[in-house]
């Protein structure tokens, strides 16, 4: 008879890997070959240390470096300044891409130690040699996302390293200065960005619209008297006969009990059942309808006038001057209202068409997006202007077209500029037009000294920034 051979024992080596590697679970893929091959301490502390390390970077906070198993207390005395001076744990708080990108270079610049020791450094010159390439890269590149954050908030999506190399060109070139320069006269005009959130009809929104009331039918609560029908149970009530019970009715006993009461001897029996309440009797069941009046409270319709609510959200199409009268401080404002319009369009998702202007002819169109691209194009009208005369009429032109096409139908018209300029009869009569049969709204920005009749003309409403000498 042969037996069943009993089963190998598991590889201890095997076994101990797997507990080893267990640790990777909890990190991102982007860590794993960094965490595995290092030269820096031994795989399992190493790759508890960097789940450690991410935890603090997302929640915001100082990693314990001294009650951490990986890096070493050398290098995480120094890393500790560095996070510090950097505040690079406030720079990563809630970013899970760039609290990767920061332990991904940790990891990179901290295995260089050998190589620098290959080179003739010793084994603390090294370790100093390593952390300081660190704190190099991280501070030029924790300045350029604090300043991209200022503009754009914490819209992480450029930030990638795939896309770390162009962006960083971008953000170091003197066309980038200006748009920080328009993002700074932005927080002295707080009002600006709340004309241009109104801008657009894509959605109603819980404001009031002063300008267009109607009546509506309301209905107000209130109280009235309501019948409320059902039916009562009425127990022992001659109707519905559902069967024989026992009880004292002497009216609905059976004729056998009755019988007792003609024999001499048997009617004290009958007294002693009636007395007990036990003489056999029909068993009676009826269900009377009731009616009840309850108060109940109730919508009444009462017709109220009220301002319809504001439309908004939708498409924006701007129409900007950079013609030669807008130099210095007007220039500025103009330029600062097309930044805070894509920055609308970014946080909202909307579309936004920018029209920059001169004289006749001198029209650029520029789609206003938070790419690459889209960031070059509005970094380089910032730092361009045409400098010549003033022509309203082809812009306005180019963007009644554009609200024909797809996807355009619902949005409002921006025009900044110093009002400079007259449109013709047949512009004033396209906009009018425009303006009555699809809904368009035309804002102002109005950057000068004074009214002006060519801005009147063209605008619904305007906004006049009399301060603009102080902007340039």
């Amino acid at each position: 008879m042969q037996t069943q051979a009993a089963p190998l024992p598991e590889s201890l080596l095997q076994a101990r890997q797997e507990v080893d590697l267990a640790l990777l679970d909890e990190l991102p893929r982007k860590l794993w070959l960094g965490g595995i091959i290092h030269s820096q301490g031994r795989l399992a502390p190493r790759l508890a240390g960097l789940n450690q390390l991410r935890q603090a970077l997302l929640q915001g906070r100082q990693p314990d470096w001294a009650a951490m198993p990986w890096p070493s207390p050398a290098l995480g005395q120094g890393l500790r300044e560095i996070f510090t001076r950097l505040d690079l744990p406030g720079l990563c708080q809630y970013q899970s891409e760039l609290s990767e990108q920061l332990i991904s270079s940790l990891l990179w610049h901290l295995d260089l130690v050998p190589d620098y020791m290959d080179r003739g450094d010793s084994a603390a010159q090294a370790r100093w040699h390593a952390l300081d390439e660190f704190a190099a890269e991280w501070t030029e590149r924790s300045e350029l996302i604090e300043g991209y954050r200022s503009v754009f908030g914490d819209e992480d999506e450029l930030l990638k390293n795939s896309n770390w190399d162009q962006l960083r060109g971008l953000l170091r070139s003197k066309n980038w200065q200006q748009v920080l320069r328009a993002r700074s006269l932005l927080e002295r005009m707080p009002e600006l960005a709340r004309l241009i959130q109104q801008l657009g009809r894509a959605r109603v929104t819980e404001l009031p619209d002063d300008g267009q009331t109607q009546d509506l039918q309301v209905m107000e609560p209130g109280q009235a008297p309501q019948a409320r029908h059902e039916l009562v149970h009425v127990p022992e009530l001659p109707g519905h006969t559902r069967g024989v019970h026992r009880s004292g009715r002497i009216a609905r006993m059976l004729p056998s009990e009755m019988l007792l009461l003609t024999h001499p001897k048997l009617r004290l029996l009958w007294h002693a059942r009636h007395a007990e309440r036990a003489l056999l009797s029909y068993e009676d069941d009826e269900r009377m309808r009731q009616t009840r009046l309850e108060t109940v409270p109730v919508l009444r319709p009462s017709l109220q006038r009220q301002p319809q609510r504001r439309m908004e959200a939708g498409p924006m199409l701007l129409c900007v001057d950079t013609s030669g009268s807008m130099q210095g401080g007007a220039e500025a404002v103009a330029k600062a209202v097309v930044l805070q319009a894509m920055r609308t369009a970014q946080a909202q998702k909307r579309a936004c068409h920018l029209f920059a202007f001169g004289g006749p002819e001198e029209i650029v169109e520029i789609e206003l997006s938070l790419d690459l691209q889209g960031l070059e194009r509005l970094s380089e009208f910032m730092a361009q202007g045409f400098h010549g005369g003033t022509d309203i009429c082809g812009p306005i032109e180019r963007a009644i077209e554009r609200l024909g096409m797809q996807g355009w139908q619902l949005a409002d018209l921006l025009i900044a500029s110093d009002g400079e300029f007259g449109a013709t009869r047949a512009t004033a009569a396209a906009l009018a037009k425009a303006k009555a049969e699809q809904g368009l709204r035309v804002q102002g920005v109005l950057v000068s000294d004074r009214q002006t009749m060519g801005m009147k003309e063209l605008a619904d409403n305007i906004f006049w920034v009399r301060e603009w000498r102080a902007m340039a």
